[in-house]
């Protein structure tokens, strides 16, 4: 289960970029991303450093402290990068103190690596591209996709089409009505608390991705629930619930 804390966290993250299949432009995203996990104290990023499509990591590399790994192409058409960010990964499970493993690629490749990880007991953060093949974005404990900023900041008809996008997601839908009524109370209502790390231990699903700044939000954007807010030991707490079918009355004949 991977929960993103209210405060900074004290777990310790390795970082593995695979150059090649990632954008530079999002660096900043990513590092800060990792900041509300944890410290980031291995950081490195693979590739063949002779071609010019990495000439954007380059200028990036020194000023976030991501050590470059050079991996020439033996063999045209062949990626030697992949295999030697998987040799490092299994060097650092086995030999260093990580709690959390960040893989930056949209190659489904990494796939196998990312499931040994999770075998082991480690939590993978994933990030790549709205293309990354589902195998890949499914087997992190949490996927985030670079294309766009997965941030609230979005318009009106854009969080429309998320909510349309949700709904329609047969899966999905789902998974967040078995969270509620996994963590439903006596009366009748679920924390939200324990509804989102149902969902968390269900697959890498982040609600900002459609548009969402906080859980809360989008359930209640969907009408399918409810939700409200109360206190309870002089804290707020949210809850939700499946919103109860309308009964239709009678028509008199």
């Amino acid at each position: 289960m991977l929960i993103k804390p209210n405060i900074p966290s004290d777990n310790r993250i390795a970082l593995f970029i695979d150059a090649d299949n990632a954008p530079a432009a999002k660096i900043d995203f990513i590092i800060s991303e990792l900041a509300t996990y944890g410290v980031v104290n291995i950081r490195r990023a693979y590739g063949n450093w002779k071609k010019t499509a990495l000439s954007g990591w380059e200028k990036v590399l020194h000023e976030y402290a991501v050590k470059p790994i050079q991996n020439f192409d033996i063999v045209k058409g062949k990626n030697a990068s992949d295999m030697a960010l998987l040799i490092d990964a299994m060097d650092t499970l086995y030999t260093k103190d990580v709690e959390i493993f960040c893989l930056v690629s949209s190659d489904c490749d990494f796939t196998p690596l990312v499931l040994r990880l999770r075998a082991e007991g480690k939590q993978v953060i994933g990030f790549g591209r709205k293309t990354t093949p589902e195998p890949f974005v499914n087997s992190c404990s949490k996927f985030l996709y670079l294309d766009e900023e997965t941030s609230a900041k979005t318009s009106k008809n854009k969080k429309e089409v998320s909510i349309n996008q949700l709904k329609g997601n047969t899966k999905l839908m789902n998974t967040l009505r078995n969270a509620v009524k996994a963590a439903t109370e006596d009366d009748g209502w679920a924390p939200l608390g324990p509804v989102g790390s149902y969902i968390s231990n269900q697959g890498p699903f982040d609600h900002r991705t459609f548009g969402f700044e906080k859980l809360s939000d989008m359930f209640a954007a969907i009408d399918l629930f409810e939700v409200k807010q109360v206190q309870r030991d002089q804290q707020k707490v949210i809850r939700v619930r499946l919103k109860k079918p309308a009964v239709r009355k009678a028509s008199k004949k």
